[in-house]
Order: structure tokens, then sequence, then C-alpha cells
């Protein structure tokens, strides 16, 4: 069936190799349906081209006998409706400010976006370039799955559903920055995002969360199409979902379009996204039924997702398509010719947008000035003056996540770059600063009366942790520095935001995570609440900054850390309870180094190694151990393992003294995972928490500062005896009591001995 309700405004697409007739009234008077599209290819260059392009894709998969031919293949019309016809972007300069962004959600398709690159003259991708899919070639721009890095991709995509939460956050990007600089005639931000989806994003939970948010939104600049195939790897759809996915936009919140045929209908496709483009007030949802791999012998199976077609299934495509059989990897100067014009095109929409530009400098200079400096990912203010200074935080004992708050509200009161979020936490988290405004739909009227529009930097993220960082990467990916992200929940539900946070550090976006309540000491929530061993998990994760501080001297060197890792995703995890304050010990100069000499002892007898809540304990120990047991002990400090590896060798060697023949022990009421690599020995947890008060909690697991020194004692005594080389390479677990106590009362006695 033909796209239903489709009507375009006529300036929304002076941009487009098209002419567009049947002018009627709409109900505002300025509107024209789409009946007839003049002015594109003729039906026998077009079915030529698709053909083509199709051949291609199977000689590119067969070549190496790796890849994804089918939804490449099954989208071919969907390519050259948006490259040819729909698309604002220039192939010479793939970051012209105001392009479109285009997100292949689907990334295992990867070929699909490849290939249309090359076709409207990308300079890097070469025919050489995209002849390398799937070879040994250390410095191909084409991996089996688009990665940001590469000229045309806007973020890396291959987790599914990953892409349309990017996509979501590239139109946030859009709609925020054009209610913020753009004026009555001066369009400044006014770009469209396309991302492409199959069957498998709809079932993803972050797809679903990112569609949600969206359609809330009423991001009018984002199009979905859906490469309507109905199979996934299993088989077809229908074995495991039954939904009817049009209503389901719907609700959601979206326009929804239709096309029948998307194998070979380029028309009835140009006019649905023509028609996308045209509607101003939500998001489009564009279902196209498309055929998984259509012309080869197992069209319309599982067995063309992610499989090469076998030479004989080449041969009868090329065959039947009237091509000729015996040449591999071929693509006429007619395919070429179809598709060049767009660099001409792009050339022209880049002069008229730089010429806007200029005209915007003279006609409203400071705001031009701060827009530039957006363009140029640049941020602006000299952040650091809003760095509270030392003499400015609290001594009493303070949560961890209040001084978090008290170093944050300030950077994002002061500087537009900082869009700040929380995934329904804002009392708990401490983010919100006085006087913010949300981001939010501006017509949007709420119960509760929290609104807003898209000038505000506030995020209601609802209960979505997963889409709240994917969105983000989305965000800070529309322009590196333009908008720096930072979301905030509670630790342990960043397990369920975990791959986001992932994807922004394979693809270097920084976001900032705020995580709180960290720890045991969260008290009465209990186990579900009480992060024990997902601080491996970030400590692990490359290019990733988990930055612990034990009180607001170190939140605030926290916080100078992450906003100058201008490549790298940080996650800043403080605590709900009270923590001590350490103004005579801790130093935001030691934070920026990842480990530092905390409290210092000449000739120590040990170096205890602390981390944010449980500096305490550390320093608590210290005292007891000297004071009670004569022994004389350091302290060093460790918010950041990474931070500190990035330190020359010798500061290393000197903050945990290698060269000593003190053991080191470390204090941290965490799975101690890690600590292996600068420890000799570790206070820590061997199970997960439990439901107390919070005075409570820390006693129940043995973190009582007696008891740690009870423990570390004998260990200092056998090292006295028999050396310091009797715990290299043999890590001792010193807190294992409470564990034996943890089977006895959940299993009894008989268990335990058994």
């Amino acid at each position: 069936m033909a796209p239903s309700a489709v009507s375009v405004e006529a300036n929304d697409v002076s941009h487009l190799p098209l002419k567009l007739d049947g002018a009627q009234n709409g109900s505002n008077g300025n509107t024209k349906h789409v009946e007839d599209v003049e002015m594109m290819e003729s039906q026998d260059k077009t079915q030529f081209v698709l053909r083509s392009y199709r051949c291609l894709i199977a000689d590119l998969c067969q070549q190496f006998n790796m890849g994804h031919p089918g939804s490449a293949m099954g989208m071919a019309a969907i390519g050259v409706s948006l490259w040819k016809y729909a698309m604002k972007y220039s192939p010479k300069n793939a970051e012209f400010f105001n392009r479109d962004r285009f997100v292949l959600s689907n990334g295992h398709a990867c070929l699909f976006q490849y290939t249309f690159l090359h076709l409207v003259g990308y300079k890097n991708m070469t025919f050489e370039q995209l002849a390398s899919y799937h070879s040994d070639r250390w410095d191909s721009y084409c991996p089996g799955h688009p990665e940001i890095e590469h000229e045309g991709i806007e973020v890396t995509t291959g987790p599914l559903g990953q892409g349309i939460a990017n996509a979501v956050g590239l139109a946030m990007a859009t709609k925020h920055l054009g209610a913020v600089y753009n004026k009555p005639g001066f369009e400044m931000v006014n770009n469209m995002t396309w991302v492409t989806i199959g069957d498998a994003c709809l079932q993803e939970g972050v797809g679903m969360e990112s569609i949600q948010l969206a359609g809330h939104w009423r991001l009018d600049n984002l199009r979905v199409i859906y490469d309507n195939n109905q199979i996934t790897c299993d088989g077809s759809v229908d074995i495991c979902m039954a939904e009817d996915v049009n209503m389901k936009m719907r609700a959601s919140g979206f326009e929804v379009l239709e096309v029948e045929d998307g194998n070979y209908d380029v028309e009835s496709i140009v006019k649905a996204l023509v028609a996308a483009r045209a509607n101003k007030e939500k998001p489009t949802f564009i279902n196209i039924k498309t055929t998984i791999g259509v012309g080869s012998q197992n069209e319309n199976k599982a067995a063309v997702h992610g499989a090469p077609l076998g030479k004989d299934d080449v041969a009868s495509i090329k065959k039947n398509y009237g091509m000729d059989v015996d040449k591999t990897l071929e693509v006429s100067q007619e395919v070429y010719d179809f598709f060049r014009e767009a660099v001409p095109r792009g050339e022209k929409l880049e002069k008229d947008w730089n010429d806007l530009l200029s005209n915007y400098s003279k006609e409203h200079p400071e705001l031009a000035a701060d827009f530039k400096k957006r363009m140029n990912g640049e941020m602006l203010d000299d952040w650091t003056k809003y760095i509270p200074k030392k003499e400015d935080l609290p001594t009493a004992p303070t949560p961890s996540r209040k001084s978090a708050g008290a170093v944050c509200n300030p950077l994002a009161q002061n500087i537009g770059n900082f869009m700040v979020g929380t995934a329904d936490l804002t009392p708990s988290v401490n983010m919100a600063w006085k006087g913010k405004v949300d981001f939010q739909n501006p017509d949007l009227r709420t119960a509760c009366g929290i609104n807003g529009d898209y000038a505000g930097r506030y995020i209601h993220w609802g209960i979505r942790e997963h889409a709240m960082a994917s969105v983000s990467n989305g965000m800070a990916a529309f322009r590196k520095g333009a908008i720096l992200p930072v979301t905030s929940s509670f630790f342990m539900f960043y397990i369920y935001a975990a791959p986001g946070v992932r994807m922004g550090a394979l693809q270097s976006l920084q976001v900032i995570h705020i995580a709180t309540h960290d720890s045991i000491g969260t008290g009465e929530d209990g186990p579900t609440h009480q992060p024990i061993e997902l601080a491996a998990l970030y400590r692990a994760m490359p290019n990733f900054l988990y930055i612990r501080p034990c009180d607001g001297e170190e939140a605030a060197g926290a916080f100078m850390a992450a906003v100058a890792a201008k490549d790298t995703p940080s996650m800043i995890s403080v605590a709900r309870q009270d923590t001590e304050q350490f103004p005579q010990y801790s130093r935001r100069e030691g934070v920026q180094k990842g480990g530092y000499v905390f409290l210092d002892e000449p000739d120590a007898d040990v170096t205890l190694i602390g981390v944010g809540a449980e500096m305490a304990f550390a320093v608590g120990t210290a005292k007891v151990l000297r004071e009670r047991h004569g022994v004389k002990a350091r302290v060093v400090s460790m918010p950041c393992q990474r931070l500190f590896e990035q330190q020359p060798i010798e500061y290393r060697r000197e903050v945990l003294q290698t060269r000593s023949r003190a053991p080191r022990v470390v204090i941290e009421a965490y799975s101690v995972n890690g600590w292996e690599r600068y420890a000799d020995a570790g206070f820590s947890m061997h199970s997960f928490g439990h439901s107390l008060p919070r005075s409570y909690v820390y006693g129940r697991f043995n973190f009582d500062n007696e008891k740690i020194a009870a423990k570390i004692k004998p260990l200092l005594d056998e090292v006295k005896k028999d050396g310091v080389g009797i715990l290299r390479g043999e890590f001792r677990d010193l807190n294992t009591d409470y564990v034996r106590d943890v089977f006895h009362s959940a299993f009894g006695a008989s268990h335990v001995a058994s």
C-alpha cells in the first residue's frame, strides 16, 4: 500500500533533486500532498542500479567467504531513496555540521552503508577500501560492523538496539542546539536523523526504551526506517513475536507510514521519506516491507542473514538479473553517474549554510561566537573556575553523593555544554541545580507541574538506565565536545546501563556517569542495591575511568579528571551514607594521578590502600595498628586504577613503595578482583551484602578498625619472620570469617562441614 496521510511543506524539500506536484491545500493552507514525484530517474535506470548493487553485495561477501549479505540486499531500494533523494549531506565533507545524521542500527548490514558511501563519493571509501570488507587488512575502513572512526559513520553499531538509542540522542542534540541557537531567518541547526532498524532492534529492551523517550519528547526530526523482512537468525520472527508493531509505534507517539513493496518501489519509499521529513509534530516510523536476500535462491530465509550465498547462488543471481556471470565486483559508470550528483549538491548545501552562518554572525555576534565554540567542541567558559575550592568544602561527615552534587551543580548551572539527567532519582543523586530547566517537549504539561522546553538541560530519563547511557552516547557523538552528557543513578543500576557505557568507551565518547549508593553502606535497601562486583567490571573496561573518591576534595578531583578526559567516558562512584572528610590528607591533584600518598609514615611496616567510602577504615586501622600493636602504617588513596597506570613508573613505585619489604593491603568492601596487581593482601567482600541499617551493615561483614587490624597484625608477623617474598604471587584474602558465618546461618552447620 502507498503511504497514508503524506504531506510535505515545499521549503522542506528544496535541497532534493525532486519536483513534487499535485498541490492541494492542507488544513493549514500551506502543505502539498505527495502524489507525483518528478525528476526522479527512469524506472529502467533505477532497477538497473538495484540489480547492480545487489550483485556487488553478493560478490563482496563471497570473495572472502564471510559477511552478512541478506539485509543489505533487501534494503537496496531504501538506500537508493536515502542517499539519492532524501538525505542532506556532503560527500566531500563528512563533518558538515548541519548534515543529516544516518545510523545503521541493524549494524550487521554494514555493507549497505559502506557501499552507498562509496557510490555517492565519500573520499575515503574508495573501491579498494570497499573491497577490503572482511579482508585481513588492518587499515580497512569496512569492519564487520560500522565504527565511528571511519568517515561517514556517525556512531558504532553492532549490539542491536544501540543504534536506535544513539539516533534518539542525535535527534535530541539537534533539538537542543536548535532551541538555543536558531533565530528567525537563521535555522542554524535543523538536520534530520535517519535510522534503519530491523526486527531485532524492536525486540531489544534498549530499543523500546529509546523509542518511548523519542515519542514522549516528540522528536519530529527523528525518522525510523523499519527494514521489515520478518527474519532473524533463528528463523521467522513469528517464533518469538506476535505484536502489532504499527500499533505499538503509534501508542509510543510516532506517526506511522507504510510501504508495501520495499524491494523495488523506490518512488513510494521516496514519497514516504519526504513526507516524514515534513512532519513537524512527532517522530516518524516508516514500515517498509522487504525480502531478506532478495534475488537469492534462499531469499526470505534465515540462511542469507549471516553467511555468504555460495558461488552457484551468486552466479544464479547475476544470470537472473541479466548481468555478466564472469565479472566480479563490477560497478559500471552508469551506476556511478546515478549517484555522483550528490557531490555538487552537497557542496551547495555547505555553501548555503556557511553563507547563512556568516550572516548569522553579523546579526547575532555573541550567540554566533558561542555557537562556533560548540561547533569546535569547546567549552563555553573556563570550567575550572567553577570547581569549589578546598576551603569551601565541608569538614564534617558528608555523603559523597552530596559532595559530587556540590561539584557538578555549578558546572552544569554555568556551562551550557552540560546536559545532566537521572533515571528517576532526582531526590537521591543530588544532580539538579537551582534554576535548572528540563529538556522537554514544550507543549507538554505534566500533572506534577515539572515542565520545560528543548533548550532545557536537565533530563528526566524515567526508569530507563540502559537508554539513558546509550542515548547519551548519541548526544555526545553529534559533535564531540558540543554536548557533555552527565547521567546519574544508583551504582547497582549501572549494571542495567553497562552495555551503553561500554559502547561509549569503545567510541571514545565523553559521557560522565554519576553512580551513587555505591557500597554496602547503602544499608536497609539490602543486597539488591549494594554493589559488590560491579567496580571490577568498570575498572576492567578499556578506555574508561572508574573513579571512587573518598570525600569532597577527592570528588572535586574526580570531576576535574572526568571533564578533562575529552576522549574517555568516566564514572564517579559515590556513597549514600555520611563519609568522613579528610581535609588534612585528601588532595584533588592526587586524584587526577589516580593514586597518591594519603598518610605517610617513614619506614612503615605496612601500606594500607584505602578507597572511596572505605577510606575511613584504612585511616582508622592505621591508628589502631599504631596504638594497639606498635605497627607503623602508611595509607595510600587509589580512587582510579586507570589514571594511576598512566603515571610514570617511578611515581607508581614511590606511591606503593614497591621496593620496600613492607606488604600492601587493600581495604574495600567490594570483590577483590583486580587489586592483586597492587596489593599483597586484601580485606574485602566475598558475598553479596545484607539488609541492615547502614550503621550495622559494615560490622556484619567485619569492616571494623579493630577487626581489620587484628587480621593484618598476624600477616605482618609472618612477613617479619619469613620475608615479604612469601606473599608475592600468593594474594591473601583476610576477610573470610564472615563467609563461613553467612553459609552457616543460611544452610546449617552440617552443610558447612561437608
